[in-house]
């Protein structure tokens, strides 16, 4: 099962009000393990950068400024994702932004099914606790000292460690690797046919003495029956 675990940083709250997508990354899974493939750019946004948005990314007007705008980069981000869900943690933040930036390059929008937000699993999981990233990672024990500001691409490789953790995807691999090692291990292999007879053990005298004795036991001996 492919999925896409996806995270996007952005200039504010709401891209109704004119904000921008900054940045985005995507960390391809497979069976809840990550493959090593990724998708990452950042964004110009052709606007500033709140003071606010910068406080939590990092990420200022004049270091993104000449880098790609979305509709450049559309068409290889919608070739990565391809047709895999998107595992995304707040995905309804993520979606409305994402889908902004399609409908601004003329292209169509991503369905709101396409995205499971680890999220709303979380708080069904979990109820009355503490469900940001953060506090999963600490509930899980993730290391996650190194996300000192927000980032798309670190929050994507935290959070596929916090999804395989929340669906059970880690015990679920070992079980797997255990009951595919186990049929291995009793497996039974087909017996092989010599490509040429032993030769008998049998003497010349051990045998004419083996035809005297049965012939000892008369016409009703069913012995005879398998004697070629």
């Amino acid at each position: 099962m492919r999925e896409i675990i996806l995270d996007t940083e952005t200039t504010g709250l709401d891209p109704a009000t004119g904000d921008r997508l900054v940045e985005i990354a995507g960390v391809e899974v497979l069976n809840y393990i990550p493959t090593g493939e990724f998708y990452h750019t950042y964004l110009d946004p052709e606007r500033d950068v709140p003071e606010g948005a910068f406080k939590v990314h990092g990420l200022s007007a004049e270091f993104l400024k000449g880098k790609p705008l979305f509709r450049d980069v559309a068409a290889d981000f919608l070739a990565f994702i391809g047709d895999s869900r998107l595992v995304i943690h707040n995905a309804e933040f993520d979606m409305k932004f994402l889908n902004a930036e399609l409908k601004r390059a003329g292209l169509p929008v991503l369905p709101d099914d396409r995205a499971f937000d680890t999220l709303t699993y979380a708080r069904r999981k979990h109820p009355g606790a503490a469900n940001s990233l953060d506090a999963l990672c600490a509930r899980y024990k993730i290391d996650n000292s190194r996300r000192t500001k927000h980032g798309a691409l670190m929050d994507s490789e935290i959070l596929a460690e916090v999804y395989a953790e929340l669906m059970g995807g880690r015990q679920a691999t070992l079980i797997l690797a255990s009951q595919v090692e186990a049929r291995q291990q009793t497996q039974i292999t087909a017996r092989r046919e010599r490509p040429a007879a032993l030769a008998p053990l049998l003497s010349a005298e051990e045998r004419d003495a083996h035809q005297r004795f049965l012939g000892s036991l008369g016409d009703k001996a069913i012995w005879r029956d398998y004697i070629s």
